[in-house]
């Protein structure tokens, strides 16, 4: 069975159109790659076979990403995409503004350098920024940009 995330698209409207926060991949691997590396903040659900509803998902992992509060507001369904690796990802984007400053990034462990026996602790995002959509576009992870075309329609 294909991997499932969820997420929240955190998005604000500015003079120049709307802007949409998203983060870099923290860890090694994408430590000095730009494009295609930004994400819609998201987290896998539903392995553990609880009930956690795609919903609660995004909400928890906005949390575990940032390090703050999921935001209240009424959320626009952007639907799923697959991405490359076959996981299939559900994102709602929600109004809002957060001063990327304030993020306190949730970490992971994974053994560094690989095959070395050692493990070592990064960030899950290593950077948060708002992008315009074109800018967004640029980096994002290729079939994200789906969701930035459906908000574009939708706001």
């Amino acid at each position: 069975m294909a991997k499932r995330s969820a997420g929240i698209l955190l998005f604000r409207r500015t003079p120049d159109g709307p802007e949409v926060l998203l983060g870099h991949m923290g860890g090694p691997f994408w430590a000095r790659r730009d494009a295609g590396a930004w994400s819609v903040p998201k987290g896998e659900y539903g392995e553990d076979g609880s009930e956690e509803t795609p919903w609660d998902a995004a909400r928890r992992e906005f949390r575990e990403e940032l390090g703050l509060p999921a935001p209240d507001g009424t959320p626009l369904p952007l639907g799923e995409v697959t991405q490359s690796g076959g996981k299939r990802v559900t994102v709602w984007a929600v109004e809002g503004d957060l001063d990327p400053a304030d993020v306190v990034p949730g970490t992971f462990t994974m053994e560094w350098p690989r095959g070395s026996g050692r493990t070592a602790e990064f960030p899950e995002l290593d950077r948060v920024a708002w992008f315009g959509l074109d800018a967004a576009r640029a980096v994002i992870v290729t079939a994200q940009t789906a969701f930035l075309q459906r908000l574009a329609e939708q706001v």
